[in-house]
C-alpha cells in the first residue's frame, strides 16, 4: 500500500515514531519519502546523522499551528498522527497545553486537509487505552482526538480516517519500566505507585503493527485495539529488582494515574469486530456505521488489563525475550566493586 506514496509521522521524533520509521524503510517496497515532523530540532538532528536514507525527509513544524501543518501535508498521501503530550502528571498541571497539542493539533490536520483539498488517502490517528472511559486529562483530550478524526470522515469523504488504542507499550520514553531499569542500574529501590496497579505488555513493534493493521484493514471511523498480554506492576517491579538486585517501595498513586488499563469499554463491546490479532471497534455516527464491515467478536466484557494479568513466570521471560533484563547484573557488579 506504500509503495511509491509520501507518508508523514507527525511527532516522529518519540519511541513509536522512530520505530515506524524504521519499520517503513525496511520494508521491500518502502514509501517514496517519509516525513518526520517536530517541534524537537535536537532530535532531528539526531536522526539527520542516524539515518543515511535519501528517503527521509525531516521538517521543523508544530501540530499546533494550522499553516505549518497545511505545509508539511502538502503532497502527502498517508499520514500518522503521534505528535501528543502523553505524560499523565504534566498533563494534569498543564492541561491548556495537552488540549493545544492532543486535541487542536488533530483538528488542524483534519481542516488543513478540509480548507486546501489536499489529497490525503488515509490519517492513522494514534490514541490510547486512557481515552477509553477517560479520568485523566491525557486521556480525555486523546478521546476528543478520537472523535474528531471519526467525524473527519464525514467531513472529507474523500480521506479515510482511523485510529488506534493501544496501552503500556515496553520501553517506551515515559514508561514506567525504563525508569526501573535506571533505578536499578543505580543502587536504588524500584518507586511503584501502587503493586496491583496493572499495565497491558505491548512491544513498540506490536504497536506499529497495529497502525499497519488500521493502514490496510480499517475502514472509515473504527478504532483498531490490539490483543496483548498484561501484568501487575508490582510483579514487573520484583523481577525487575530481582535482576538487579536492590529494593522496592511503594510511593502511591501519582496525578491522573488509573488502577487498570481499559482498551474496550462495556458500551464498545457490541460494536467491535474480531480481525485476527485485533478488535476493530466501529464508530457511532450515522453514515459511518452503516458502511462499515460487520462481523463476529469474542469479546463478552470491556478488555481491561485488570482481567488475566499474567504469572511471575511468565512475565519474566516476556522480559527477557524483549531484551529488558540482561545488562543489570553486570551493573550491580560494577556497583559493588
Amino acid at each position: 500500500m506504500l509503495a511509491g506514496k509520501h507518508v508523514l509521522i507527525t511527532g516522529g521524533t518519540g519511541s513509536y515514531g522512530k520505530r515506524l520509521l524504521d519499520r517503513l524503510l525496511a520494508l521491500p517496497n518502502p514509501p517514496e519519502t517519509v516525513t518526520v515532523f517536530s517541534r524537537d530540532e535536537e532530535k532531528q538532528d539526531r536522526l539527520r546523522h542516524d539515518y543515511s536514507s535519501p528517503r527521509l525527509r525531516l521538517v521543523v513544524g508544530d501540530i499546533r499551528n494550522i499553516d505549518s501543518v497545511a505545509r508539511v501535508l502538502r503532497n502527502k498521501h498517508v499520514v500518522f498522527n503521534a505528535a501528543a503530550l502523553k505524560q499523565v502528571p504534566t498533563c494534569e498541571y498543564a492541561p491548556s497545553e495537552a488540549i493545544a497539542t492532543n486535541i487542536t493539533g488533530a483538528e488542524n490536520i483534519v481542516s488543513a486537509i478540509e480548507r486546501y483539498q489536499i489529497p490525503v488517502e488515509c490519517v492513522v490517528g494514534i490514541s490510547t487505552d486512557k481515552a477509553c472511559k477517560p479520568v485523566n486529562v491525557m486521556g480525555m483530550t486523546k478521546a476528543i482526538q478520537e472523535r474528531i478524526f471519526i467525524h473527519g470522515n464525514l467531513r472529507v469523504p474523500s480521506t479515510r480516517f482511523v485510529c488506534v488504542r493501544y496501552g503500556n507499550v515496553l520501553a517506551s520514553r515515559g514508561s514506567v519500566i525504563p525508569l526501573f531499569l535506571q533505578q536499578a542500574k543505580r543502587g536504588e529501590s524500584l518507586t511503584v505507585t501502587d503493586p496491583l496497579m496493572t499495565r497491558f505488555l505491548l512491544s513498540l513493534d506490536e504497536a506499529v503493527d497495529t497502525s499497519l493493521q488500521a493502514l490496510q484493514h480499517g475502514a472509515a471511523g473504527e478504532v483498531v485495539v490490539p490483543r496483548a498480554d498484561s501484568a501487575f506492576v508490582g510483579d514487573i517491579a520484583k523481577v525487575i529488582a530481582k535482576h538487579g538486585g536492590v529494593g522496592v517501595r511503594v510511593v502511591g498513586v501519582r496525578p491522573g494515574e488509573k488502577l487498570h488499563e481499559i482498551m474496550v469499554s462495556e458500551e464498545e463491546v457490541h460494536r467491535s469486530r474480531e480481525l485476527s490479532r485485533w478488535y476493530h471497534l466501529q464508530p457511532m455516527l450515522q453514515g459511518l456505521m452503516e458502511s462499515t464491515p460487520q462481523g463476529a467478536t469474542s469479546l463478552k466484557a470491556e478488555y481491561s488489563s485488570g482481567t488475566e494479568p499474567v504469572s511471575v513466570d511468565a512475565l519474566e521471560k516476556r522480559l527477557e525475550a524483549a531484551g529488558l533484563l540482561p545488562g543489570i547484573p553486570e551493573a550491580r557488579q560494577a556497583r559493588e566493586v
